[in-house]
C-alpha cells in the first residue's frame, strides 16, 4: 500500500493577497535554467540562503509541471505576499487539476508536487480565465 506523505492534498483554493515581484512567459524547459538564475538575482540578500535555494527549487517544480503537462501558456511568478512568498504558475490545462503521482517509484519521478505541498506552508490551484492556476506559500 503506498501512501501519501503530508500535506499532498492538492485542492481547489485561491491564494493569499501578494504584492510585487517577477513574472516570466515560457514556453520550453531550456527557458528554466534563465528563469531560475534572475529569480536569484531578484532575491539577493532578501531571503536567507536556504529560503532562496528552496523558492528556486519549488518555481523550477512548478514551472517545469506546467511545461511537460499543461498544454501551453506558462506563466511563472514570484511575489511577497505578508511575510512570506508567493510562487504561482499557470498554464493552459483549465481542465486537469495538479496531480500527485501515486504508487509510483521515486525514481520514475512525478514527486515535485509531494515536494512542493512539504516545502509551502499553504498550497492550491484554481481555473480563471481559461487558465489552471496552482499555487503555494513559503515563509519568509
Amino acid at each position: 500500500m503506498t501512501r501519501e506523505p503530508a500535506g499532498s492534498i492538492w485542492l481547489p483554493a485561491t491564494p493569499p493577497p501578494a504584492s510585487h515581484g517577477r513574472t516570466w512567459d515560457l514556453s520550453e524547459i531550456a527557458e528554466l535554467p534563465q528563469m531560475r538564475a534572475e529569480l536569484r538575482e531578484l532575491l539577493g540578500t532578501a531571503a536567507a540562503a536556504e529560503l532562496r535555494d528552496q523558492l528556486v527549487l519549488a518555481l523550477d517544480e512548478m514551472a517545469s509541471n506546467a511545461l511537460r503537462h499543461g498544454g501551453g501558456d506558462v506563466r511563472a511568478a514570484v511575489r511577497r505576499a505578508e511575510s512570506a512568498w508567493l510562487l504561482e504558475v499557470s498554464d493552459a490545462a483549465a481542465d486537469q487539476p495538479p496531480t500527485p503521482a501515486v504508487g509510483r517509484d521515486p525514481s520514475e519521478g512525478g514527486l515535485g508536487l509531494y515536494l512542493i505541498a512539504e516545502l509551502s506552508s499553504a498550497h492550491g490551484w484554481y481555473v480563471e480565465n481559461g487558465a489552471k492556476h496552482v499555487w503555494a506559500v513559503l515563509p519568509a
